[in-house]
């Protein structure tokens, strides 16, 4: 038997997996925002329409990913995307923030910090 997890004859028995994992395997239900995620983004949103730069949002929970879009008007495409996909957890973090061109613009384990790509910073603008 090896350290690695998993034995020599290719059992597959030895290799771990999160409950919450096999739960929803088994049961086949869809990836969604946990409370507190969707408080942290519905709270960004609210900042974000206050500023007038967003007008819409959906949520899609699809199998394997939760995804938030936001759109500044409801027949376009959607500016952003904060996706949640928990198959990414270990490698490069559950969370990320996708733009409209597809390019990802912040990934990482925690949804704070993921969605501080949209906080404003100060820059120094010469006259």
């Amino acid at each position: 038997m090896t350290d690695r997890g998993g034995t020599e004859d290719g059992d597959a028995s030895a290799i771990l997996i999160p409950l919450h994992e096999a739960r929803r395997e088994r049961l086949d239900l869809p990836v969604s925002f946990e409370r507190r995620e969707l408080d942290q983004i519905l709270r960004l949103y609210g900042r974000m329409v206050a500023a007038n730069e967003w007008r819409d949002y959906a949520i899609d929970h699809l199998t394997d990913r939760a995804v938030f879009s936001v759109f500044r008007r409801t027949s376009e495409v959607p500016l952003f995307q904060i996706v949640k996909d928990p198959k990414l957890a270990r490698r490069q973090g559950a969370f990320a923030v996708i733009a409209a061109g597809g390019r990802i613009l912040k990934r990482g384990q925690e949804l704070g910090r993921v969605l501080g790509v949209f906080d404003r910073t100060l820059k120094l603008v010469e006259a």
